[in-house]
C-alpha cells in the first residue's frame, strides 16, 4: 500500500474486509495484531467496538494480500481462543462505513467554496474558527478519498480517520 501526503491510500494489491467476532477482552485485540506482526500481515486498518451482547466485541480489520496469504490470516485468527468467528466480507454483499475528520484552512473567500464542496459531500461543518474548519464525513473509503482530495488545493492542516467498520448485508432484493 502506498500513503500519499493527504492520507489517501493506494492498494497494491487485493483488499480484503475481514469480520472477527471475539470475547470482549483488550486480551483478544492484542493477540490478533501479535499474528499480524509476528507473521509479516498488513493491517491497512483496525476497529474494536462492542456487540449486541456485551460479553462480545467485532473487530473489523482491512487487509490486503493475495488468496493464499487470506486463507492464512483467517486460518490463525481462528487459533486465538478469544475468535468466536471469522467472516471474509470481500466476496459477499457488506455495507461498510469509514468516518474522517478533517482540518482544512478556510480564509475569508475560500470558506463557503469549502462549506458547498462539505454539503455535495453530505458533510458536517464540526468547528470553525476565523482561519480553520473542521469536518466531518462518512462513508465509504473511496468517498472520503475524494472529499479529501476535493480539500487538499485549501490547505489539509490534520486528518484523523477511523478504521472501516463493516456488517454483512442481509437484504437480498433490489432497490
Amino acid at each position: 500500500m502506498t500513503v500519499s501526503k493527504n492520507g489517501i491510500s493506494s492498494q497494491t494489491s487485493d483488499r480484503h474486509t475481514l469480520s472477527v467476532l471475539v470475547s470482549y477482552n483488550l486480551n483478544a485485540l492484542s493477540r490478533i495484531i501479535g499474528i499480524f506482526s509476528g507473521k509479516g500481515f498488513h493491517i491497512d486498518s483496525i476497529s474494536f467496538g462492542s456487540e449486541k451482547e456485551s460479553d462480545l466485541a467485532r473487530i473489523t480489520i482491512t487487509t490486503h494480500g493475495d488468496e493464499q496469504i487470506i486463507e492464512q490470516i483467517t486460518k490463525q485468527l481462528h487459533k486465538i481462543i478469544d475468535v468466536v468467528t471469522v467472516t471474509d466480507l470481500t466476496y459477499e454483499r457488506f455495507v461498510e462505513r469509514e468516518l474522517a475528520l478533517i482540518k482544512v484552512t478556510a480564509t475569508r473567500s475560500s470558506r463557503s467554496e469549502i462549506m458547498q464542496i462539505a454539503q455535495v459531500f453530505r458533510a458536517k461543518v464540526i468547528d470553525i474558527s476565523p482561519g480553520k474548519l473542521s469536518i466531518e464525513v462518512t462513508g465509504n473509503r473511496d468517498k472520503i478519498n475524494a472529499f479529501i482530495g476535493m480539500l487538499d488545493p485549501f490547505g489539509i492542516d490534520e486528518i484523523s480517520r477511523t478504521g472501516s467498520v463493516a456488517l454483512k448485508r442481509e437484504f437480498e432484493g433490489s432497490v
